[in-house]
């Protein structure tokens, strides 16, 4: 096989539109431009969004709102919906999404805040732990361990 020889696949490639040949070939004359008028012109037509000279819908919407692309986004658990964990249970942002805690795993993972009452001696490991939180868990004889 030598590269004069390749051809696409039969039926792949369809045969260009051969504007403005004659009035038999069905798009001759005005090469399917109507008569006159901005869109018959030489590179006429206006921009997507131009509404006539009208102010613009975009232009007419008052700007909103920013998007912090260094915000820390966490999961958050209070104290108090981790009672339900056996006592000596290790607790990880996975356990916490299969018991139906949280509905999902946000970018940055899991933060544990202090909230409600905590009684349970367990191993909790979150991205992000309250001081209120960790001194509640290392008071029961649990640990909180900080992963990535």
């Amino acid at each position: 096989m030598k590269l004069h020889d390749l051809k696409p696949a039969e039926g792949s490639t369809r045969a260009p539109k051969r504007l403005g040949r004659g009035v038999g070939s069905g798009i001759g004359k005005t090469s399917g431009k109507g008569h006159k008028g901005q869109w018959a012109r030489s590179g006429g037509g206006v921009r997507p969004g131009f509404e006539g000279g009208q102010l613009p819908l975009i232009r007419r919407i008052p700007k909103r709102g920013f998007n912090n692309k260094w915000a820390k986004c966490f999961s958050i658990v209070n104290l108090d919906q981790l009672e339900g964990f056996d006592n000596g249970t290790v607790v990880t942002p996975e356990l916490l999404v299969s018991t139906g805690i949280i509905r999902k795993l946000e970018k940055d993972g899991v933060k544990i805040l202090g909230n409600g009452e905590f009684t349970k001696s367990l191993t909790v490991q979150a991205a992000g732990f309250t001081s209120a939180a960790k001194e509640k868990i290392e008071a029961n004889g649990g640990k909180a361990e900080v992963i990535g």
